[in-house]
């Protein structure tokens, strides 16, 4: 066989193992994620979401169960860097790893597939960054951040603010549910306040219900009234998106009443209901 010949081959040969390694790579994925979701959850971690995650408790049985199963599979998968000196322990894995899967207990998404790593700093973290005041004016610069999401695979977060926001699970605010929110949203490749939905007509209706809401938001902080959202929701459609999805998790019962479209809408994407959780 000449050379020319061989090469054509071999280049042949390649392309199979490739065609054969796309074609069964989301099998083999799917058969090593059960494996994980099938192991035993470690008692250790147990008592870290008993101590550190109260929002755990809320949920009823069988979503405890799933929720677990899915940290598994997170925390099997996404590695966690500590920054500014900060050393990462289970505490603070199983902490996030709780958080970022509550979202996607009622649909299957993945498990965030464009999330590389986590970053965590031991508390607030410099940043350029659009920030909204009180007032409803906008400043850009430099900000101590509590969390941020990027596009490239990258969620930073300040431990401080993760056990702030675990703390408490019906304050609103939730810095890794709201970042995780925003990875959703990035999925497509940019962040918009729409994420990736199911058809036209949903993408009609969530866009129809989240534009009223936010221009409502601008108008009432345009005349200086609080309400449910807090002012930072009105900085683009993303933050609004991901300070709802805090809501949703958190204060559903005062977000389905005073904001109920919009509940519904978040109820819809997310295909999970907190009102029916204790």
């Amino acid at each position: 066989m000449n050379t020319s010949a061989l090469a054509f081959y071999s280049l042949v040969a390649c392309a199979m193992f490739a065609v054969v390694w796309l074609l069964t790579q989301p099998l083999w994925l799917h058969a090593r994620r059960s494996r994980v979701r099938a192991g035993p959850f470690p008692p250790a971690w147990r008592a870290i979401l008993r101590a550190r995650v109260p929002l755990v408790a809320r949920l009823p049985a069988d979503l405890q169960l799933r929720l677990k199963q899915d940290m598994l599979v997170f925390l099997a998968e996404k590695p966690f860097l500590g920054c500014a000196g900060l050393v990462v322990t289970d505490e603070m894995r199983v902490t996030v790893a709780a958080l970022a899967c509550v979202p996607l207990l009622g649909a299957r998404r993945g498990y965030y597939p464009q999330l590389q790593r986590i970053l965590l700093y031991p508390d607030a973290f410099w940043a350029q960054h659009s920030r909204v005041a009180e007032d409803g004016v906008h400043s850009d610069g430099l900000h101590a951040l509590s969390g941020q999401s990027w596009g490239e695979g990258q969620v930073l977060l300040s431990w401080a603010d993760v056990l702030q926001g675990a703390s408490d699970p019906t304050d609103g605010r939730n810095v890794v549910i709201h970042e995780f929110a925003h990875q959703l949203d990035q999925a497509k490749g940019f962040a918009n306040g729409a994420p990736l939905l199911t058809s036209r007509k949903a993408y009609h209706a969530w866009s129809t219900v989240m534009q009223a809401e936010y221009d409502a938001l601008r108008l009432r902080l345009d005349h200086g009234q609080d309400g449910l959202i807090e002012p930072y929701a009105a900085t683009d459609p993303a933050e609004f998106f991901a300070v709802c999805s805090e809501l949703f998790f958190e204060r559903a019962a005062e977000l389905a009443a005073q904001h109920p479209q919009l509940f519904a809408e978040l109820r819809s994407y997310y295909r999970s209901n907190p009102l029916s959780w204790s």
